[in-house]
């Protein structure tokens, strides 16, 4: 039987609500930075919930000019600043590699909605003949891995996954398998979401899964506190960049944590609801910790998916619970989504960056707004403030609408 090949991270790139590089976003979640505010890219004044972690100081000009900008859905847009970003970071000169063997997988859980709702709006009030000749090609959701193939090149593998807020870690999941299989040497891959509008928003608020604190932002998100009342939506994107080890070192890659394992399972249960107890979570955790071969007492650090709503948040601490047994009192657990929301499709993918850094800083970012303990979430969740320990093994949990869970393992690099 033929071994797996190796997978290790040379690059990351992210775009956030609380920083728009990598090591801004990287500081923001360590000093406990939110990036939650009142709505300011539309008008939100009639909705009932007022509130996302939308991206600051952000311009798409700055990065792309205005007839780059007619073809492209933000969505697009953010994906391609970070991909870029980590491609960088990764220090590849494609120029030198065998594009063939570059490939792409991102995540997003709605795509082009932006473009959907505006030339929804276009059509109905001038007719068939003012839609936009680049609606399809902006709004359908392949279509940012794909303009990152055509920028760059990249001719290998290309897919975009859609397992509603999974997406991005289970195409950071697919990624590395493409490179295990020899499919690919190096993959970009990671997650891109810019759903923020007006009929997201009220379709979100209509299941009342919005957190309605209109009053307090910041403090709107809060995972695994008592009085959570919903997630805060949010925006963004992440990238990294997945190697073949052999490849990696050869070209004296900066190695920034190996890619070690990844479990994917569908509760089957219901549409929206977690199933009793998170089974679905529990074995797609169960397969990626065996994937990696690595048992419950090496996991240093876990970034929950945390949504900050009532049921998502205590059926993952009982998840957690139940598997990691007498091993999880010496558990960290956070969600980072206390500081920028809940960015859907790009949310795993952002998480997993955050996953490398805190392997590469032995720094795990905490839990903000945790103030009152609720007895259905009894684990250590880093509460308010970064925490400095030893980070060998980190796992990043992803749950989607539809059952879907998805789970990976990043471990520090060892070269040995």
């Amino acid at each position: 039987m033929s071994t797996k090949r190796k997978v290790v991270v040379t690059g990351l790139g992210a775009l956030a609500p609380n920083g728009n590089t990598l090591t801004e976003y990287w500081d923001s979640l360590i000093s406990g930075k939110s990036g939650i505010g009142t709505i300011n890219s539309f008008d939100a004044d009639k909705l009932s919930v007022r509130i996302a972690g939308e991206l600051t100081n952000f311009d798409p000009q700055s990065y792309f000019d205005r007839k780059e900008l007619r073809k492209l859905d933000l969505f697009t847009v953010y994906h391609l600043i970070t991909a870029e970003e980590a491609i960088i970071h990764s220090n590849l000169d494609l120029e030198k590699e065998d594009k063939d063997r570059i490939g792409v997988i991102i995540g997003t859980g709605i795509g082009g909605i932006q473009t959907l709702e505006n030339e929804h709006g276009v059509y109905v009030e001038r007719g068939q003949r003012r839609v936009s000749p680049f609606f399809v090609p902006r709004f359908i959701p392949n279509i940012a891995s794909g303009n990152l193939a055509i920028k760059f090149g990249l001719k290998g593998p290309n897919h975009t996954i859609i397992s509603a807020c999974a997406s991005g870690t289970d195409a950071i999941g697919c990624a590395a398998r493409a490179i295990q299989y020899g499919d690919a040497d190096i993959m970009v891959t990671g997650g891109s979401e810019a759903s923020i509008t007006g009929l997201t928003i009220s379709g979100f608020a209509n299941i009342r899964a919005l957190s309605t604190r209109n009053d307090n932002p910041e403090a709107a998100s809060r995972p695994f506190d008592a009085e959570r009342d919903g997630f805060v939506l949010g925006e963004g994107a992440a990238a990294l960049v997945l190697e073949e080890k052999e490849h990696a070192l050869k070209r004296n890659a900066p190695i920034l944590g190996e890619f070690a394992g990844y479990g994917a399972t569908d509760d089957a249960f219901h549409i929206t609801q977690p199933s009793e107890g998170g089974a679905g979570a529990i074995k797609a955790m169960n397969i990626a910790l065996k994937d990696a071969k690595i048992k419950t007492n090496e996991v240093d650090y876990i970034n929950a998916h945390g949504t900050s709503t009532p049921f998502n948040d205590k059926t993952e601490s009982a998840a957690i619970a139940s598997l990691f047994k007498e091993n999880v009192s010496k558990l960290k657990v956070s969600s980072t989504k206390s500081m920028v929301g809940h960015a859907l499709g790009a949310s795993g993918a952002l998480e997993a960056v955050a996953c490398v850094k805190a392997i590469n800083e032995n720094t795990a970012p905490p839990t903000i707004n945790y103030e009152n303990q609720d007895p259905e979430c009894s684990l250590d969740y880093i509460p308010n403030k970064s925490e400095n320990f030893t980070i060998n093994t980190a796992m990043s949990n992803s749950f989607g609408f539809g059952g879907h869970n998805a789970v990976i393992v990043f471990k520090k690099w060892d070269e040995d």
